[in-house]
């Protein structure tokens, strides 16, 4: 772990003199230090903003966190451009002056791993799946070019994808900062390499791609069959609270929340395919009113009714065969 450079410091400094100005978090061009909320001792949640990518939230809308150890820090989730990472850092400075042993990106979205640029140039590790890996070296350049489309050259200035310094295939206890973590993958669920992070001191899981609170989930890279195994492992757990990947601090109960719409929204594609609808209207046809008031209801649910419609028509003609 080197010290915190000059740049970082300047960064600080800069917060102070640009905080006034800005509108708010997600204000365009603000550098504000996002403030850390202690959810449990020792175990930070840093949220993002709601809805999705765009200029006016900077593209911050994950969460990310870190856990503060007897020997140190490990983060968890590293923003969405270097930029955002930095300020992250920032942000666990703010609380602690313990190095930061490990950045640990949980799955592969963007608005997780762009920031892993910042935490290298710290010095500081960064740890994912295998899987998550290799689907983030198959096209994430191709989405940090649109998010750099989207946000601006100089907003994303510095982030690239990363090369991770370590990976793992399995669940594993990390040791690294004298509090044990116990990071949780469950095969091809939310995501093919997505896991999740529990602190057993305190209860608190970290979620990242298996759970949003009260936001619709992004079923694009599921197996929805292993999800919702890996949820009903995750309800056996002793939770105090959950850091989802996107939304506020959640209860518990978020579990069966995002397990009762993933059972809903199969259940009604299933009985759409077998009536024979077109695909053109399965959007309007899959209204899940229990869920209406979800955050992305009105785009991610409407485009996961189609993903999942055609993964069942699939099956259904292979069982056909």
């Amino acid at each position: 772990m080197l010290p915190v450079t000059r740049r970082l410091l300047a960064m600080l400094a800069a917060t102070v003199l640009l905080g006034a100005c800005a509108s708010g978090p997600g204000a365009p061009g603000t550098l504000t230090v996002p403030r850390a909320s202690e959810v449990a001792p020792g175990v930070y949640m840093l949220q993002g903003a709601s809805g999705e990518v765009d200029v006016g939230n900077l593209g911050r809308i994950g969460n990310a966190g870190f856990v503060v150890g007897e020997t140190g820090v490990v983060a968890i989730d590293t923003g969405t451009s270097h930029r955002h990472g930095m300020l992250l850092l920032a942000a666990i400075k703010a609380v602690t002056d313990k190095p930061v042993r490990l950045a640990l990106v949980t799955h592969t979205r963007q608005e997780f791993l762009f920031g892993a640029t910042a935490y290298r140039e710290q010095g500081i590790e960064v740890a994912m799946h295998r899987k998550t890996a290799g689907l983030m070296k198959a096209r994430c350049e191709t989405c940090l070019k649109r998010l750099t489309a989207t946000l601006g050259a100089e907003e994303m200035r510095g982030s690239a994808v990363v090369v991770p310094d370590r990976l793992f295939d399995q669940g594993h206890t990390l040791h690294d900062i004298g509090r044990p973590l116990r990071v949780m993958y469950f095969g091809h669920s939310s995501g093919p390499g997505d896991i999740a992070v529990l602190d057993e001191q305190s209860g608190v899981l970290f979620a990242g791609g298996l759970l949003d609170e009260r936001r619709i989930p992004d079923v694009q890279d599921a197996e929805l069959r292993g999800w919702q195994q890996a949820l009903v492992q995750l309800s056996e757990l002793p939770l105090t609270a959950v850091v989802p990947g996107h939304g506020p601090l959640a209860r518990p109960a978020v579990v069966g929340a995002v397990a009762a719409y993933l059972r809903q929204l199969e259940s009604r594609l299933i009985e759409l395919a077998t009536a024979g609808a077109a695909l053109s209207e399965v959007p309007d046809a899959t209204v899940l009113p229990a869920f209406r008031s979800w955050d992305q209801y009105d785009s991610i649910h409407r485009r996961n009714a189609s993903i999942v419609f055609v993964r069942v028509e699939r099956e259904q003609m292979l069982k056909q065969q």
